[in-house]
């Protein structure tokens, strides 16, 4: 008898051979959807800090345009510019408003639960040679805001 022949003999004995398996089982699905849910729990909280992450650079740009104005005034003056006298008429879904008070510019956030009312603060500090530093701050959670302002 050669191996590569089936016998008949066996097969009519009862031997039958064993049908090929098609399909998943029950526990292959399980843990498949096990996973998609593990990654499911870790993935939407971080693409929703990410989203609002986008919203608050949105603000902090806003502020950063209103830099400009008051370095060019600082500038031509050897003064920073009063309360008010540099204005801003930024607004946008995710701005409601841009202010300078004199010292510093304040950006305040709107459109999202987790950002709106919020601020961020562009503080002005002159250097010796005539440049002026900014920091930044404000009331805006610190995790939603980028590492340049951090």
């Amino acid at each position: 008898m050669s191996h590569g022949v089936l016998d008949r003999r066996n097969i009519s004995k009862g031997n039958k051979m064993k049908s090929i398996q098609r399909g998943f089982t029950l526990i292959e699905l399980m843990i498949v959807v096990a996973i998609i849910g593990i990654l499911a729990a870790v993935a939407l909280p971080a693409y929703q800090d990410y989203t609002v992450r986008a919203k608050a650079s949105e603000v902090i740009l806003a502020a950063s345009g209103m830099k400009t104005s008051i370095a060019e005034w600082f500038q031509s003056k050897s003064t920073m510019p009063n309360a008010g006298s540099i204005t801003s008429d930024t607004q946008s879904k995710y701005v409601s408003s841009v202010v300078w008070d004199g010292t510093k510019i304040i950006a305040t956030a709107r459109g999202d639960v987790k950002i709106t009312g919020s601020t961020v603060t562009l503080t002005a500090a002159t250097l010796t040679n005539g440049q002026i530093n900014w920091t930044c701050g404000g009331t805006i959670n610190a995790k939603y805001l980028p590492a340049s302002c951090k």
